[in-house]
């Protein structure tokens, strides 16, 4: 591991941080340079501190403790994120016998700086209780790795020399504290503390030199253990279908013991060659269906994962079969898991959900489960430091995993449970949408209303240069992992299973189906060029039914309905003159939705349809519909843009400015599910009674 520690760029920082004291400007540097290696911290995983002095209200000079706060990630902290602690308190409160874990975290609050500030870390009695101005804590993946091994203690002494110290594993809190205080003042020499089964602390009074041995002495556990790694002769299984293998894993995965499902799970599947090559190993059952590196990731992972091997395996049921009855047998085992810890431990507990949150396929990849896409994309990032990590405890010695009252005790602490966050989830959350005719003003308002209720929203379009701006926009309010760009054409056949493909294997399946894509011409039928007709039926017609047919498959696989909204049309039932190319097509697209909603009930996938008209733009994004039949509209009616607008919406009962918002809305209230409903048609126009369904 590189040591990136730059003389000009810790300057840089001091200067772009003057408002506040130099050590903390150094704090935040050396931090990010940590958060920046994924082999050291994953996702806000390890803390950092630095000791220092402010100034508070009275003008007085104050020693306090800066501490990563709960909530921000070492990769891209600021000074916000170290919220300063009065220090002289928090080492007074070593002379107790005991302190609970709530009365800790009060304390914390009770003395910080800045009541407004985020909850220190639960580690922070450790680095108030040491002795040095800058204290830095990982969990190492090279370091862990030494430590769950029978011989922990001789490889670490191997690997790291003679000025470390080690503790055997205690849960973070005040314990932890002061046993880590008496271990140091009984090695005052050493330069870093390993806490088995968990990380290291490195620690000086310069923010470099605690850098530099955090680096020095991980790189040296990196380099003791790559020089024991051999090569493993590896017969490859040949490679499941993800397209078949995850909405079938994806449903299992739904069937929630609580008896309250169907569940929505996002799922991330992993495929680095190394990664599957690993999953091929002859041992690779009692190798990597074994417990976490460190007891923080068992809140993102579980302590175990599912291991399928589907070889042989061909037909749906053969492998859907299989995958339920691993998913079966991993919630049995972790219900057997919890109620042992509960009679063991003398204590009542609300048991988490028994699903698995990482399944390991071999010839495949590895799966991240999770209830939202990043939470999917936690899991795997962790889990695939978990099995490198483990091909690497394989060659040193064997991988030895925590006792299992441990890892209950992480699992379930109040504390620790509270970095996942708290509040319900939104009524889209863990499910995927896709979105046709994506560049166009009508799908940026579908988009931005299905991303508001916490859905993946993938925007498809034949036109790159239209969906890049629709997306750009998405993302800007919700985050570029929730809204992706998928360049598709609804009217070939090939291009719409590829765009489905993508979906599936990005995670895992398809929940909401909104074809939208749409194209217009303006001509009498007597002067309709065969070929304009023709476009317009492909795309308005054929677009429906080519995204329904491949989508169908999928939603069969996952068992757990769906819902399809067709975006159809006011001229459905209400057509104008020199509009037939497009009146008829949407006619047609219309029918073919009360079809699949007779032919998809079986499968528990409802089909509803919203008939919308005169939505013109929304935030700069055009209607293609209206670029064609505007300029002609407003010629014959001698009105400008804005004249148009108003006179569509004089036009319906309600007087109302129809947006693209309206018509978002309506394509939740069906994916929500809220009324047993399915073939219906709901009008976004404001009340145009030629155009009331019938």
């Amino acid at each position: 591991m590189e040591n990136r520690y730059d003389d000009n760029e810790a300057r840089r920082y001091i200067e772009m941080y003057n408002d506040c004291p130099a050590d903390l400007a150094l704090r935040v540097y050396t931090s990010r340079l940590i958060g920046a290696e994924t082999n050291l911290v994953l996702h806000g995983g390890g803390n950092t501190s630095a000791k220092t002095s402010m100034t508070n209200i009275l003008g007085e000079e104050v020693e306090v403790i800066c501490v990563k706060g709960s909530g921000w990630d070492l990769g891209d902290i600021e000074p916000a994120g170290l919220p300063p602690l009065d220090l002289a308190y928090l080492r007074k409160l070593r002379v107790l016998q005991g302190l609970t874990d709530e009365e800790m975290v009060n304390q914390f609050r009770t003395h910080l700086l800045d009541a407004s500030a985020p909850t220190p870390s639960i580690e922070t009695l450790v680095h108030a209780f040491l002795p040095h101005k800058f204290i830095d804590h990982t969990h190492a993946d090279a370091i862990v790795t030494l430590t769950n091994q029978p011989e922990a203690e001789r490889l670490l002494a191997e690997a790291l020399g003679d000025r470390i110290t080690i503790l055997p594993f205690i849960m973070p809190g005040f314990p932890l504290a002061l046993a880590l205080a008496a271990l140091y003042e009984q090695n005052p020499e050493v330069e870093a503390i390993i806490l088995m089964n968990h990380g290291i602390f490195t620690f000086a009074d310069e923010a470099r030199t605690a850098y530099g041995r955090m680096i020095d002495y991980v790189t040296r556990a990196e380099q003791y253990i790559a020089a024991k790694l051999s090569t493993v002769e590896i017969n490859q299984a040949p490679a499941p279908d993800s397209s078949v293998v995850l909405p079938l894993l994806r449903g299992a995965l739904a069937q929630i013991d609580d008896g309250q499902g169907p569940v929505h799970f996002s799922l991330d599947l992993r495929q680095d060659a190394e990664l599957v090559a690993a999953l091929d190993r002859a041992d690779a059952e009692s190798l990597f269906v074994s417990g976490v590196l460190t007891p923080d990731h068992v809140i993102r992972t579980k302590n175990y994962p599912v291991l399928l091997d589907l070889n042989g395996l061909e037909s749906d049921e053969e492998i859907g079969g299989r995958i339920k009855d691993a998913v079966a047998a991993y919630q049995a085992q972790y219900i057997k898991y919890f109620e042992a810890q509960l009679a063991a431990k003398q204590v009542d507990k609300v048991r988490l959900d028994a699903m698995p949150r990482v399944v390991l396929i071999r010839g495949l990849g590895l799966v991240g489960i999770g209830s939202s896409p990043k939470a999917a994309g936690i899991a795997a990032d962790i889990a695939e430091h978990t099995v490198l990590a483990k091909i690497q405890a394989a060659a040193i010695g064997s991988f030895r995993e925590l006792e299992e009252h441990y890892i209950f005790d992480m699992e379930y602490w109040s504390l620790e449970q509270a970095k996942l966050g708290k509040g319900s989830s939104l009524p889209l959350q863990g499910r995927s949408a896709l979105v046709t005719g994506g560049g166009g003003a009508i799908a940026m308002g579908i988009g931005r209303q299905l991303l508001r209720a916490g859905a993946m929203v993938y925007m498809s379009d034949i036109s790159e240069e239209r969906l890049d701006q629709a997306c750009s926009k998405l993302a800007e309010q919700f985050g570029a992992g929730m809204v992706r760009p998928l360049v598709m054409d609804v009217t070939d056949g090939a291009s719409v299973r590829a765009g489905l493909e993508v979906i599936v294997k990005e995670t895992g399946g398809l929940d909401i189906l909104v074809p939208n894509a749409g194209v217009a011409h303006v001509a009498r039928l007597e002067d309709l060029d065969d070929d304009k007709f023709e476009q317009v039926l492909a795309v308005n017609l054929k677009g429906v039914f080519q995204v329904i047919k491949g989508a169908v498959p999928i939603f069969r696989r996952q068992g757990m309905g769906g819902s399809i909204v067709i975006n159809s049309s006011k001229n459905v039932f209400d057509p104008g003159a020199a509009f037939g190319a497009y009146s008829s097509a949407k006619a047609g697209a219309h029918q073919l939705g009360k079809i699949a909603a007779l032919e998809l009930a079986e499968i528990g996938v409802r089909v509803n349809m919203i008939n919308a008209d005169a939505i013109f733009d929304d935030e700069g994004v055009s209607s293609g519909l209206w670029d064609v039949v505007g300029p002609d509209r407003m010629k014959s009616r001698n009105l400008d843009p804005d004249g148009l607008k108003e006179y569509y919406r004089q036009r319906n009962l309600l007087k109302a400015t129809v947006t693209a918002d309206h018509v978002g809305k309506a394509v939740v209230f069906f994916a929500t599910e809220q009324t047993p409903t399915t073939g219906a048609t709901l009008p976004v126009d404001g009340g145009i009674p030629a155009a009331f369904p019938r």
